[in-house]
């Protein structure tokens, strides 16, 4: 006998302000399912993420959920009006004997139930309605975002939690890893309509890769159709008139299919453009030690900073990461020791709470407002990296569209808002990126180029993330900060550290009392074995991305040398000339060090 499913939706319709959001969506949810649902940025995601929970009705279309089944689902902002404390308001649907399920959740998620909902900060609200969905035991969960404002050894927790689980659920998550590691099928939201695969995500993107090289051969081949079709319906049709409408008829069918294919969703036109060159010494911290309310956030801490990291920030929330680089940036004077800043220094900021956003102003506004973007006497124009360009053209770069562009910036999903932030943020010149979060709400495909980016940016960047699978791609050194004012250093990204931290507490073994290795038929004690020396996983990625940077810049080499050949290019535009020379320069240096580099990551990748 056939079980019936958990949830179903059938030829369901949705749209907003007019314009489709899905049509005729169908897809079933079965009890053990654990599934991912994926998209790009602005999709539907969580709307319907919401229609599968019952909050929003669709225009048509059906939801059937079987008699005696629950459907819970933890929404990116929570709703706590009416309670006093987030105890309250996560233990409102239990009974008396489940009271601890709250209490054992608050523990892994890191969250005080006592805490007044009045003082309590979105993150710790977003915690506690986690903790209400994990304590009810619903026969579905339905979990949109939930690591975000959660650290890693809350996401661990959360982790280990569904892992353990009988329950089915379905995740909407930035996290790489989190994703990977839980679901065994997912649903993929492309267009207004959804498609799923019986593999978890880390089969997603093979699968979407090989979709859209089909469908680009299909098009191919219907372009062509119509094409020849088109050519007989010019030469021919006099001659055949009557015989052929049919075939008439078909040819303009063909060309309306074509006409209402949906294009794909391009990638954000996003550039780190790296402003002039920082001193090599970034930052040097000597002896810093700083509290904070009685709480010891340093203490004795040692670090240099050369142009070009890129330093990684983990650690508890509330350990102090963003304490920390404000004080590496100058901005807090630490209690004793020293900081001492590079020359020459331009830093950008990406701020974790979006603070540099205005919610109620719309997305134009947003842009134009900022007094390092705004064009004098220009009110449709903003400034990009010195040139002005249209606020709607520059805002299409980063996958906006017209009817977004004064729309007020709450509309927007969370990782709309993020890229609304990256436009802000790469429209000037930097030499230092300060990164609080950027990966919240990103989806994959933005992910992807923003860690491409950080790759080739030329400055130096400070990171503060929870995303274990970014910290391993971006991150040359990560910096744990472990409570009562204890940071260390580690090379590599979140993995390196995870392996010298249990490394260094392996008790050491009793040394063994040295011994002659003879060779067979006698003579001398042999040489030791020299050590392996393997590659960590940031120099792997590293290794791997090296021979596309190298192509890359002997393009651009190739290019500036064709158009300085010009004789006359000097004395007809001589300012051209510079910065083309100037140009030439920094790329032959850097195509230098790309292979210096790649010579050396070889050499020790054979060696290991």
């Amino acid at each position: 006998m056939a079980i019936a499913p958990l949830l179903q939706l059938t030829d369901v319709s949705l749209t907003f302000g007019g314009e489709p959001v899905f049509d005729n969506l169908s897809l079933t949810v079965q009890q053990g399912d654990r599934v991912a649902l994926v998209g790009r940025n602005g999709s539907g995601k969580s709307t319907l993420m919401k229609v599968m929970a019952g909050l929003v009705e669709s225009d048509r279309g059906d939801r059937v959920v079987p008699a005696g089944i629950s459907v819970g689902y933890m929404e990116q902002e929570p709703d706590l009006s009416g309670f006093e404390t987030l105890g309250e308001f996560a233990t409102s649907e239990l009974e008396a004997s489940e009271l601890y399920r709250v209490e054992r959740a608050s523990e892994g998620l890191k969250f005080d139930p006592n805490r007044p909902v009045a003082t309590a900060s979105g993150g710790e609200k977003r915690r506690a309605a986690l903790a209400k969905l994990m304590a009810e035991e619903p026969d579905l969960m339905l979990l949109d975002e939930p690591t975000n404002h959660l650290d890693i050894e809350a996401i661990q927790w959360l982790e280990d939690e569904l892992k353990a689980t009988r329950r089915a659920f379905v995740l909407i998550s930035h996290d790489r890893r989190f994703l990977t590691e839980l679901t065994r099928a997912t649903l993929w939201i492309d267009r207004g309509a959804v498609r799923r695969q019986e593999k978890g995500f880390a089969g997603f993107e093979a699968w979407r890769d090989k979709t859209w090289d089909e469908e680009d051969t299909q098009r191919h081949k219907l372009d062509r159709k119509i094409k020849a079709e088109a050519r007989w319906a010019v030469e021919g049709i006099s001659a055949r008139r009557t015989r052929n409408q049919g075939r008439v008829r078909r040819l303009q069918e063909m060309r309306e299919g074509r006409a209402n294919q949906i294009r794909r969703q391009g990638q954000a036109a996003m550039d780190f453009a790296s402003g002039p060159k920082s001193g090599k010494k970034v930052i040097e911290a000597k002896g810093v030690s700083h509290a904070f309310d009685d709480k010891q956030i340093i203490r004795n801490f040692d670090l240099t900073v050369q142009r070009g990291d890129r330093v990684a920030f983990v650690g508890p929330n509330g350990v102090g990461k963003t304490t920390l680089i404000r004080i590496l940036m100058g901005e807090i004077t630490p209690d004793e020791g020293t900081v001492k800043l590079g020359t020459n220094l331009v830093p950008a900021v990406f701020d974790q709470a979006r603070a540099q956003l205005n919610l109620d102003a719309s997305l134009w506004e947003n842009l134009t407002s900022d007094k390092d973007m705004r064009v004098s006497g220009q009110s449709d124009q903003v400034m990009v990296r010195g040139q002005p360009k249209h606020v709607v053209g520059y805002l299409k770069e980063f996958l906006f569209d017209e009817r977004q562009v004064r729309a007020p910036v709450r509309s927007l999903s969370g990782g709309e808002k993020a890229r609304l932030l990256l436009a802000r943020i790469m429209a000037r010149d930097s030499n230092l990126l300060v990164l609080d979060e950027p990966t919240n709400d990103l989806d994959v495909e933005t992910l992807d180029l923003l860690q491409e980016l950080l790759d080739d940016y030329d400055g130096t960047v400070l990171l503060v993330s929870h995303d274990r699978d970014f910290l391993d791609r971006v991150a040359t050194q990560t910096i744990a900060m472990e409570g009562q004012g204890r940071a260390t250093v580690y090379a590599g990204g979140w993995s390196d550290y995870q392996a010298q931290k249990a490394e260094a507490s392996r008790p050491a073994a009793a040394p063994d009392k040295p011994k002659d290795k003879v060779r067979a038929g006698g003579g001398q004690p042999s040489e030791p074995a020299a050590q392996k020396s393997g590659l960590s996983y940031t120099e792997k990625h590293r290794l791997e991305a090296l021979p596309g940077q190298i192509d890359r810049l002997t393009a651009e080499i190739a290019k500036l040398e064709e158009f300085m050949a010009d004789p006359e290019l000097f004395t007809r535009e001589p300012v051209k000339f510079q910065k083309a020379t100037e140009a030439l320069v920094e790329r032959q240096e850097a195509l230098a060090k790309a292979e210096e580099d790649w010579l050396d990551l070889a050499e020790r990748a054979e060696e290991g």
